[in-house]
Formats: C-alpha cells, sequence, structure tokens
C-alpha cells in the first residue's frame, strides 16, 4: 500500500511541533528534529511512548516515544521512581499548542509500537524522528482531523534549536518535573477500636517528643529533617538535615 503523501502545510507545521517539544524534552542526548514522515510503527521499538489527545484550536492526538535512557533515569532516580507522564508533558503540551491554543488530555503511557500502530492506523499521521546523528532517539508524532491548511494563528513561533553542545545525565534530565513535597511531624498505630472514638477534641499521640525534628518527604521518601517555622501564618520547615538514601529511616 502506497503511503500517504506529506503536504508541505503537514510537513512545516510538523517540524514546527517537534521543535516546540524539543525544546523541553528532557533528554541525556543532544537531539535535532529530522524530517518529517509518515507515522509507522516501527519508526522506533525501544523505549516508552505517552500518549494524549488535545482540543480547541485545533484536534487530535500526539505522542512523544522517549529512549530508554530517560524512562531509566526516571525509574532509578535517588529520590524514588517519578513519572514518565509528567516528565514529558511539556513535550506533549508544547507540540500541540503549535496548532493555537488546545486542551490537553492527561495523557497515556504505552509501548511505543502499540502507541504508534494506533497513530499510523489514522488518516495523514506524521512522525517527526528525533536523531542524534543517524541514530534515532525519540519521536514525535501527530494526527490531526484536520489539518490546518496554514500556519494557524496565535501559535507560536519556534525558532530552530540547535543540538545541545553538553549532555544532559542524571537528575539534570529532571530538572523541570515537579515533585510531590509534604511535611510529617510523627506517626503512631491505633486500633479500628480506638479510631471509632476518636471525636472533636480527642488528642492522638505520635512516636515523636516534642521539639523534635520534622521529616520532609518527596513522593513519601525521606529526603531531610528540620525545624517547623511559622512564615505569614503558614507552617515551614526550616532545613537541618539532608536524609542520605543509604541512611533513610
Amino acid at each position: 500500500m502506497t503511503a500517504p503523501t506529506i503536504t508541505a502545510p503537514q510537513l512545516a507545521l510538523a517540524r514546527t511541533a517537534a521543535e516546540a517539544a524539543l525544546a523541553v524534552l528532557p533528554t541525556s542526548r543532544p537531539l535535532a528534529a529530522g524530517d518529517p514522515i509518515s507515522a509507522t510503527p516501527d519508526v522506533l521499538t525501544e523505549g516508552q511512548a505517552v500518549t494524549a489527545r488535545f482540543s480547541g484550536a485545533a484536534a487530535g492526538e500526539v505522542v512523544v516515544v522517549v529512549g530508554q535512557d530517560l524512562a531509566d533515569a526516571l525509574k532509578e532516580s535517588p529520590i524514588g521512581e517519578l513519572d514518565l507522564t509528567a516528565a514529558v508533558r511539556p513535550a506533549l503540551e508544547a507540540a500541540a499548542r503549535a496548532f493555537g491554543p488546545v486542551v490537553l488530555d492527561p495523557g497515556t503511557v504505552m509501548e511505543p509500537g502499540v502507541a504508534l500502530s494506533a497513530l499510523a492506523a489514522k488518516d495523514d499521521s506524521v512522525a517527526v524522528p528525533l536523531v542524534e546523528g543517524a541514530e534515532v532517539r525519540a519521536v514525535l508524532a501527530l494526527a490531526l482531523s484536520p489539518w490546518p491548511t496554514e500556519n494557524p494563528s496565535g501559535a507560536a513561533g519556534v525558532a530552530r534549536r540547535e543540538p545541545q553542545v553538553s549532555l544532559r545525565g542524571g537528575l539534570d534530565m529532571l530538572h523541570d518535573v515537579e515533585m510531590e513535597v509534604s511535611a510529617e511531624l510523627g506517626r503512631t498505630r491505633m486500633a479500628v477500636r480506638e479510631l471509632l472514638t476518636l471525636n472533636p477534641g480527642a488528642i492522638v499521640e505520635l512516636d515523636r517528643a516534642a521539639g523534635s525534628p520534622a521529616d520532609l518527604l518527596v513522593n513519601g521518601r525521606l529526603i531531610a529533617r528540620g525545624e517547623v517555622v511559622v512564615i505569614d501564618e503558614n507552617f515551614g520547615i526550616r532545613i537541618t538535615e539532608i536524609v542520605s538514601p543509604a541512611v533513610e529511616g
């Protein structure tokens, strides 16, 4: 079967979207946007994909496939396993907004072949390889219904990004990923019958002495301890100790 022809407006818009995504995509390698091609399941078979639908000034679906290096870095972070969707979402949003103001769905993690197969089944789907030299390291794929016939008004122009001079590795790839941070004064264990008797005014004794430092946790993992302070009527934590993962607990 003959592959669908990519029109000149599609090519230009897909490249613009890819360059917008590449500017905020966390990666350990210096990448550049390659030439747009018709989307196929085998553009990139290793790694993980995140796919999301969008609607607004344009309607369609966007897929970002990232290499295994980023997926592994997220899983093996010293502060715990991080969310791939949260890491890739800025790139999904940047690509979709190349077509004007849109609302993006939360996004779903899939195997690359599954995500690209679903997109390739749609008419006029386009993939832009994100390459390091001749090697495809990531992919941005798009399917719009319909594709705009020209650059949408209100879509931000994106200057072509030159490959990075130096590699970003380890936690540098994850600097823009948002994390849930919480403080804990202490814990205790209670029988169900005790929980059922709780009422306003009851006091629950914790396993920590008065004046002891509070714990600071990121995604449930202890990273620091500190003193409870008040800042403009809000509680805060003054850090007194950074906890090494090796001595956590």
